[in-house]
């Protein structure tokens, strides 16, 4: 048995796998429920209604899914150019604290203008953090894989000791966060009553801003051109390096998005447990979408859906919540497999 690179896969052998990803994913899925002791087609049933089934249901699934689209543009845009940003989690955090340190009264400014201000801040410093290990990739030829996945910890570290010292809430009795932003520097809700915030729109835009990059300017063309081959790109006349380095700044802006939305939209102040995870889901978000930004967005919102209604479902019926950790880690090997045999068929000598 042996692969064979398919020269120009088929619409349909494109569109087909991926669908075929999903399908078996929700079929694992309600072997693991009925294995569970729950009814499958009730489990999924009320996944569904839990993430879409009322109004707040739906905008806590838009809530949830924000931040995921900010990582899940983060990872596609670096991967597309083959710089494996493995560390949007540190990213989404140093944007959370230039909030944090520019949103609690250090700026007195209207709130247009200092919101405008602290995004630009933080996509910065997400910006900057990427930018290290993109310099030692180049230069050095050091992994970026190792980098960035090492900066996640060491970030954390950091901030743990931003919490405990220079960015404490003196007010806050002991707990380790940082004071409440003004109200200048919070985004405001969408709808009244509901924790659905301007920032969900923000990374609407963000999509529709990275698929116009990737698809319709000579950035785009050179990210895919050395994500395809570099030493082509390279013999083509494309500085290969000024690419990587400008992926690597998009991506860490992209990815200290989520830091700033939640911060400014959702939370109020910067907390150790921020995150969840975004930073590491944005990798199942991206390559759920085939790295294609426009993707992204229903590929978080798939996701977003996941947790959400797995959350209702585990208060309804019983079934662990678990299966919302296992459903994504299924979906995202089959789809790794679906992208494979999307680009290769299986041949017998």
């Amino acid at each position: 048995m042996r692969l064979e690179p398919i020269a120009n896969p088929s619409l349909t052998r494109r569109l087909t796998l991926p669908a075929l990803a999903i399908v078996a994913t929700i079929v694992i899925a309600s072997l693991l429920a009925l294995i569970a002791g729950g009814n499958p087609f009730a489990v999924l049933g009320q996944i569904i209604i839990g993430a879409f089934g009322s109004k707040f249901a739906l905008l806590e699934t838009l809530n949830r899914a924000t931040p995921l689209i900010f990582t899940g543009l983060a990872i596609a845009v670096a991967f597309r150019a083959k710089l494996w940003n493995i560390g949007a989690e540190a990213q989404l955090y140093a944007g959370a604290v230039m909030v944090a340190v520019l949103g609690t009264g250090a700026l007195q400014l209207p709130a247009p203008l200092l919101l405008t201000i602290m995004a630009l801040a933080a996509m910065m410093a997400g910006a900057f953090l990427l930018l290290v290990p993109a310099l030692l990739k180049t230069r050095l030829g050091v992994d970026e894989v190792v980098t960035t996945l090492l900066f996640n910890f060491i970030f954390l570290l950091f901030v743990s000791y931003l919490l405990e010292g220079p960015l404490k809430d003196p007010m806050g009795m002991g707990w380790p966060k940082s004071a409440h932003l003004i109200p200048e520097a919070r985004l405001p809700r969408i709808v009244d009553g509901l924790r659905l915030h301007w920032g969900f729109a923000l990374a609407l835009i963000a999509a529709v801003v990275v698929w116009v990059i990737d698809a319709k300017t000579t950035l785009g063309f050179e990210m895919r051109a050395v994500g395809q081959n570099a030493e082509a790109a390279r013999f083509a006349g494309i500085p290969v390096t000024k690419v990587i380095l400008k992926t690597a700044l998009l991506s860490g802006g992209l990815a200290a998005l989520a830091g700033f939305s939640e911060v400014a939209g959702l939370k109020g102040s910067l907390t150790l447990d921020l995150s969840p995870g975004f930073g590491y889901t944005g990798i199942v978000v991206a390559m759920l979408a085939l790295l294609h930004p426009l993707g992204v967005v229903v590929a978080a919102l798939f996701v977003a859906a996941i947790f959400v209604g797995a959350d209702s479902m585990s208060r309804a019926i019983g079934v662990p919540s678990y299966l919302a950790d296992i459903m994504l880690a299924t979906a995202l090997l089959f789809m790794v497999l679906a992208i494979l045999l999307t680009k290769f068929r299986v041949r017998r000598d």
